[in-house]
């Protein structure tokens, strides 16, 4: 799936949510995701190689967790992210042969992220990350063919602008 995203540090994390309350937008629960990073022994930050990640998410304590392994791969000239997502049973197995295709461990983030789906295509995650100081927004909308990559990283711009909030980031939260 080709996905553009943005991400944006809070200024105010009670006035994001009260402003998309207004439109009555809501979030959902809090869930608990843990990403282990894996990248190619011979990458090269902002080389457009792809990253595998290792997500544990749990939604409740009384409800076991699930896991994903997660393809994503930024294109630099582009700014578009192709992301494929599939669910593991055997989280072991799954690292061993990651491990085996030549990937190794580069980090790891934990958070606790709330979502919302706001439309077709778009989802907003409003996140904690551990070892952060404050709280994060991010917008996903999923690209299809021939959208203008350029309108839709504007729109995306223009909704976080709206919601009072314009503090841009680049960068994963891996390397923050």
């Amino acid at each position: 799936m080709k996905k553009v995203i943005l991400k944006c540090k809070l200024s105010s994390r009670d006035g994001f949510e009260s402003k998309l309350s207004e439109i009555n937008l809501d979030f959902s629960p809090i869930c608990w995701q843990h990403d282990r990073i894996y990248v190619p022994k011979n990458y090269r930050k902002n080389s457009n190689y792809p990253r595998l990640v290792m997500r544990t998410e749990m939604q409740a304590v009384d409800k076991p967790a699930k896991y994903k392994l997660i393809l994503r791969r930024h294109i630099e000239d582009s700014g578009v992210d192709i992301v494929e997502e599939t669910t593991i049973k055997d989280y072991e197995e799954t690292v061993n042969i990651i491990l085996q295709l030549g990937f190794k461990p580069a980090a790891e983030v934990s958070r606790r992220r709330q979502s919302l789906k706001m439309g077709e295509g778009n989802y907003i995650y409003l996140d904690k990350v551990d070892n952060l100081p404050g709280y994060y927004a991010k917008i996903e909308s999923d690209l299809s063919e021939g959208d203008s990559v350029a309108e839709a990283r504007l729109d995306l711009e223009k909704t976080f602008k709206a919601l009072g909030e314009a503090d841009f980031i680049e960068a994963p939260y891996a390397e923050l």
